[in-house]
């Protein structure tokens, strides 16, 4: 079986609509020079037949006038000069002739017999009066000469213009038949060389949102089929990196959870004074014990919770939902919250209509956005979340009246498990990687996330493209 690359069917492919048009391009010059010598041929003898039919018109004036002067003063002279004019005007009657132009044969036969009428008469030495009417023939035959050689000239035109005209129809069509083989080869060759393109392009996308369930297969040339092998193999190699990552977080969380439990059970055994009773000094070692043990716990489910973030963050689900409903169910989840701390949630957005997006992971984002701003808002502060749209871009913004972020903490608050200088009001259990969610579930969605330079509260903004 023969093994065609990308760069010989993109040759093959250009050389044949090459040939294609070229050969119509070629068809249509040497069409174009056959017509240009053909017209030049019949200007060229248009040219001599007039101008002998011309010539042949003034002979004849000077073949009357010497035959009349011969006639009359019988000199030597006149008829020496009259069989010059006849023998000249023979030669052009034999050129007229041998331009083969029918409608002037007749003509020319009659011609040539007057003449040789003329000539007999001269020598039998007729009279004027019996000569007059071989003249007036002589005249008549090359007002008919005249006339014919117009016609000629003229049916010579129409022909041309004919054939002209018939070409131009057959090229036309061969043209549109050069046009529809280039088309069908382009088309051809575009399916034949995209198509894999297109395969190419969703095993990435599957690879990208961590399918591996499905086997990579790629047509068309030999050396993209090569590279969907490659891209299969890097397929099983990625599944089997993805199932090595999920056993070892499986194994790390059995493994800490399991003696993490054990310590803790064991801690409330020493509070409740199972054991025995404790001193104070002892209470007071086993409440230290029992902070950093939740303390650890909370850091354990956090990096679990991150890691399987920024798993799910691959996996992109984009469809056809509205902004502002992720927006309003958002501010229903968080309405207890808010009303513990007495802080009024205040929503801007206006209808705009469908977009497309990943509405669980926007969801998940401004969650996790509205939740902090609850925690830091003061007691009956407000934080607003406004929904913009323009220019291709989703903007989300959530302020608040809290302490904000301070102007050192603004490069690396979005990193893991940093929190800020600035403290909530009210002591939160957090961990510090709800805004690294935040950045792995926008970063996803090809957005980004931000935290804006004010002089008070927290201002941060998503945002994300608009594919509508």
């Amino acid at each position: 079986m023969i093994r065609i690359s990308f760069r010989q069917g993109m040759l093959a492919g250009v050389a044949l609509i090459v040939l294609l048009l070229g050969g119509v391009a070629l068809r249509s010059w040497m069409l174009v020079e056959t017509l240009v010598e053909q017209n030049r041929r019949n200007s060229e003898q248009a040219i001599l037949l007039t101008a002998a039919i011309q010539e042949l018109a003034e002979r004849s004036v000077d073949i009357e006038r010497s035959a009349r002067q011969y006639l009359v003063l019988e000199d030597p002279l006149f008829r020496q000069r009259f069989d010059e004019h006849l023998s000249q005007s023979l030669v052009l009657v034999d050129r007229l002739d041998s331009l083969t132009a029918e409608p002037l044969t007749p003509f020319l036969g009659g011609w040539r017999m007057v003449a040789a009428a003329l000539r007999g008469g001269l020598d039998k030495r007729i009279g004027r009066d019996e000569l007059a009417p071989f003249l007036a023939r002589l005249m008549e035959l090359n007002d008919l000469l005249k006339q014919a050689g117009q016609r000629w000239i003229e049916s010579r035109n129409t022909h041309l213009l004919g054939e002209l005209e018939a070409h131009r129809l057959r090229l036309g069509g061969q043209i549109l038949l050069a046009l529809g083989g280039a088309l069908l080869v382009a088309l051809a060759m575009g399916w034949w060389l995209v198509r894999p393109v297109r395969q190419l392009e969703r095993a990435i996308g599957r690879l990208g949102a961590s399918r591996f369930d499905e086997a990579v297969q790629v047509g068309g040339p030999d050396d993209l089929r090569q590279l969907g092998r490659r891209l299969d193999w890097l397929r099983q190699r990625l599944a089997d990196l993805e199932a090595d990552r999920e056993q070892a977080l499986r194994h790390v969380s059995h493994e800490l959870k399991t003696p993490l439990t054990a310590l803790k059970e064991g801690i409330a055994l020493l509070r409740e004074e199972v054991p025995g009773p404790l001193g104070e000094n002892q209470r007071e070692v086993v409440d230290i014990l029992q902070h950093n043990v939740h303390g650890l716990q909370r850091q354990i489910e956090s990096l679990l919770s991150l890691n399987g973030t920024a798993f799910e963050a691959r996996k992109l689900h984009l469809e056809s939902g509205d902004p502002h409903k992720v927006l309003a169910g958002v501010v229903k989840r968080r309405e207890l919250h808010a009303q513990s701390r007495q802080v009024s949630v205040v929503v801007e957005a206006p209808a705009s209509g469908p977009a497309l997006i990943d509405a669980d992971k926007l969801a998940v984002a401004l969650d996790n956005l509205l939740s902090n701003a609850i925690d830091f808002s003061p007691e009956g502060g407000e934080v607003r979340l406004v929904l913009a749209r323009s220019e291709g871009v989703l903007r989300f913004e959530c302020i608040d009246q809290g302490p904000g972020v301070a102007p050192e903490d603004r490069q690396r608050i979005f990193d893991p498990f940093v929190q800020g200088k600035r403290e909530a009001p009210l002591p939160r259990q957090g961990s510090g990687v709800g805004l690294s969610i935040v950045r792995e579930l926008v970063g996803a969605m090809g957005g980004v996330v931000a935290v804006m330079p004010v002089e008070r509260g927290g201002h941060f903004i998503v945002e994300i493209p608009d594919e509508n």
